[in-house]
């Protein structure tokens, strides 16, 4: 099969498309004939050897944790799925025509598998950082970075539990903001004042690692209501950094409750192909992405 692999650390020209064989799955987990890929930025911090520290890898390596397929194995004592079964869940080396999933569930009617392949790690995070700053119904929560997927989930899932969101991004995304229920204001200088003006912020999450976690600190008057999935030097301030995943079966239930319920849509902004990874990296580490981007295989 082909497979996006990597040997050593560094930029995207290091990724490449292998042939390699295909990977059979173990107790508790299945196999996807790969139909797409999401593209997250964890993806290429793993590759540059950001991560080392707190989720050391062995080289050569696969790229990839979320996707979206056809089960063609299922792995010793898996209940509720047969092979054929549309799923969309999270794994290792994804980037690749089959890839063996530990975490899954059915996908909902009328969703693509371009679409699909976009949920599984950004609204695990989602839900994740929102109990985490503990921010509550009738709360206003700021997000600072809020385009993209992770950003995208966060503001329909806190609409949903009846918390205001005000979301920073470009000014090329402030509609794309609305029309997901946020408050939106621009980044850049004197967004702080910008913010203040828009009313109190109970809670914060830095989704972008833009260096606003002082900023952020100073409208929540408190670094416990901040928390951040991009500045590793977060905790430096005080903050939380908030970089190991949860229960990611219960996050997929509820994201296809959301989904199946109207309440969530994350668009697809881009798609590639295999061969065109190192691109979809490029513009991933470049931000600004208004939805997700996903790997077509």
């Amino acid at each position: 099969m082909k497979k996006v692999s990597f040997a050593e650390f560094g930029g995207p020209d290091v990724l490449q498309l292998v042939d390699a064989e295909e990977p059979h799955p173990g107790p508790g987990q299945v196999r996807i004939a790969v139909r797409a890929a999401g593209v997250n930025p964890v993806d290429w911090r793993i590759r540059e050897g950001q991560l080392q520290q707190v989720r050391p890898i062995e080289l050569p390596a696969g790229v990839g944790l979320d996707a979206s397929g056809v089960v063609d194995e299922v792995g010793e004592g898996v209940e509720g799925v047969e092979v054929g079964d549309h799923v969309f869940g999270e794994g290792s080396s994804t980037y690749a025509e089959f890839a063996v999933l530990s975490a899954w569930a059915r996908m909902p009617e009328g969703l693509t598998f371009e679409e699909a392949a976009g949920y599984p790690s950004v609204v695990e995070t989602a839900l994740r950082i929102i109990r985490q700053v503990g921010v509550q119904p009738g709360q206003t929560l700021l997000a600072s970075g809020a385009s993209g997927g992770v950003g995208s989930a966060v503001l329909q899932i806190a609409r949903d539990r009846g918390i205001t969101v005000i979301g920073t991004a470009g000014a090329a995304n402030q509609d794309y903001l609305r029309s997901l229920g946020a408050v939106a204001t621009t980044y850049g200088e004197g967004w702080v004042e910008r913010v203040r003006r828009l009313g109190r912020v109970d809670a914060a999450l830095d989704l972008a690692g833009s260096g606003v976690i002082r900023e952020l600190v100073e409208l929540t008057g408190d670094p416990q209501k901040v928390v951040s999935i991009a500045d590793l030097a977060a905790p430096e301030l005080g903050v939380r950094f908030s970089g190991v995943a949860g229960s990611v079966p219960e996050a997929l239930a509820e994201a296809a409750g959301l989904i199946s319920r109207g309440k969530l849509h994350i668009p697809v902004e881009k798609s590639y192909a295999l061969a065109e990874a190192a691109a979809a990296h490029v513009d991933s580490r470049a931000g600004h992405t208004r939805g997700r981007r996903v790997v077509v295989v």
